[in-house]
């Protein structure tokens, strides 16, 4: 049976959360809390009281004070970290929340038939020894990518994204099956995926280095050819994506040898 902590600052939220946790049979005992600072102290007593521990942590993101994307980041340097799941209005923070090794992301208002899901992926991880006493196995941060589709959220694995492309405050993933558009700015993916191997090539494209085919140069305008897509490349952007293809070509022919 798994040991719940609930958070959220809003009773209301807290008291619905409470409600569909205290419905499933998955679910042995759960604790609440108003607050992040309430948390950490009830995690903390928890263990050096020697009780059992935490299973999972149901957080919301926006709190005063502590917000729960902060109180994740201090859960992560437990020796034993609880799971977590973060449960809030806003579709920005979820690529933030899965760098966190969250295990889901949840949307309110909250649907039984999700919320029910994201309890039986806990469960499962908890009973292959995933759980507090090991580090999650969840979504890894920038390993994959959080998409809703129809209600439901799926995971695209970054590795399968050929290229990104700025939409606004949204990005529009394109990977070899399709595209997913998804509520985070090109700059926010830049900075999580620069130590994947992703490259910005202009203001409205970001691509992974080895995706790209070919580099033209045609009167002054660079471009590179992925796939069967030809994206422009800025002047700004063109020589650090020439030395980056150079440096590639040259460690593979050295790898070669």
């Amino acid at each position: 049976m798994l040991r719940v902590l609930a958070v959220d600052d809003e009773e209301p939220a807290l008291s619905e959360l409470l409600y569909l946790l205290d419905q499933d049979p998955r679910v042995g005992s759960v604790l609440p809390a108003l607050e992040a600072t309430e948390a950490l102290r009830t995690l903390s007593r928890a263990v050096e009281g020697g009780a059992d521990a935490v299973d999972v942590v149901f957080l919301d993101i926006n709190m005063p004070g502590l917000s729960g994307l902060e109180l994740a980041r201090l859960l992560g340097g437990f020796a034993a970290p609880p799971l977590i799941v973060f449960v809030t209005a806003h579709e920005d923070f979820a690529v933030r929340a899965f760098d966190l090794k969250a295990v889901d992301y949840l949307l309110k208002p909250l649907r039984e038939e999700r919320f029910a899901e994201a309890v039986r992926r806990v469960a499962e991880l908890t009973h292959a020894g995933q759980g507090p006493r090991a580090q999650p196995a969840g979504p890894p941060g920038g390993g994959q990518v959080p998409v809703e589709l129809g209600g439901v959220t799926r995971f695209v694995p970054v590795a399968d994204i050929a290229y990104a492309e700025a939409r606004g405050d949204y990005a529009r993933l394109h990977t070899g099956r399709g595209s997913h558009l998804v509520r985070v700015p090109l700059s926010t993916l830049e900075e999580q995926w620069r130590t994947q191997g992703f490259v910005r090539i202009h203001r409205s494209h970001l691509v992974a280095l080895d995706r790209i085919e070919e580099l033209r140069l045609d009167g002054g305008n660079v471009t590179v050819r992925v796939g069967d897509r030809v994206l422009p490349v800025s002047r700004r952007n063109a020589r650090e994506l020439r030395d980056l293809l150079a440096r590639r070509a040259t460690g593979t022919a050295a790898r070669a040898r």
